[in-house]
């Protein structure tokens, strides 16, 4: 299935979104609750530095909620699972007390092997029991740090695997696959206008170690980590084109 599309009867439907609190599944949530009848989300808590992404999921699902009498009735359950054995076993430097830095391929000690493809089909458990089909996911291979489960040949694979291991269809939609992090941005003022920009800005978390006492433009964040330096990066093209062409929309 392509990955930037949904189908036309997809409004009727129930999705399950991975939901971190982060910029992206923010962005992702808003997107399922424009296209899905009933919209549930999952958090994972695997012992990852930046914790503090799971103490804004509550906050975000409320704001988006108050955002449109649809969403609202649109936002269903939300669930969170605890996977320590993950970080356990994985020894990053997302997991424990170390430097980021980058190997000699180019990628970060961030990289927790599998994360994506173990969130998966943890998801795909929890949605065949709920009788969803349809799970929503950030991932994104045209500005990222190069994590090889974010690439969409992984995503196909693994919607291949899940749909055959459960003998039940699974569609995975990632809208960002394709965009920047300055188009992500821009895809968020399209669905829910100036008003999800700034629920973006103050209540999501990013930064891979978990620091939200420096506020910056476009959020809170350390401003050095790989992930708070694609987010600012993202933020200075989108205010330039925007200041650029005022009249300017996704």
């Amino acid at each position: 299935m392509n990955s930037e599309t949904t189908p036309t009867n997809a409004k009727g439907d129930a999705a399950l979104v991975l939901f971190s609190g982060g910029q992206d599944s923010t962005t992702c949530l808003a997107y399922a609750l424009k296209r899905f009848g009933r919209v549930e989300t999952i958090g994972f808590d695997y012992g990852q530095r930046h914790a503090v992404e799971l103490d804004r999921r509550e906050v975000l699902r409320s704001g988006l909620a108050a955002m449109s009498p649809l969403w609202r009735e649109r936002l269903g359950a939300d669930h969170v699972v605890s996977l320590p054995a993950l970080g356990e076993i994985s020894q990053t430097a997302l997991t424990r007390e170390t430097e980021i830095a980058f190997n000699e391929t180019g990628l970060p000690n961030t990289f927790v092997p599998g994360r994506n493809i173990v969130f998966l089909t943890f998801a795909a458990a929890l949605a065949y029991r709920r009788g969803v089909s349809h799970l929503v996911g950030g991932m994104c291979e045209t500005d990222y740090s190069g994590y090889p489960d974010c690439r969409d040949a992984t995503i196909r694979a693994t919607e291949n695997a899940l749909s055959l291991g459960m003998d039940r269809e699974f569609a995975i939609h990632t809208p960002l696959m394709w965009i920047d992090k300055a188009d992500t941005w821009r895809l968020a003022e399209k669905l829910g206008g100036e008003a999800l920009v700034r629920l973006i800005i103050e209540e999501t978390h990013t930064c891979y170690l978990g620091e939200r006492g420096r506020r910056f433009d476009w959020g809170y964040g350390c401003g050095e980590c790989p992930a708070c330096r694609l987010r600012a990066a993202g933020w200075e093209k989108y205010a330039r084109e925007k200041a650029a062409s005022p009249g300017l929309r996704p």
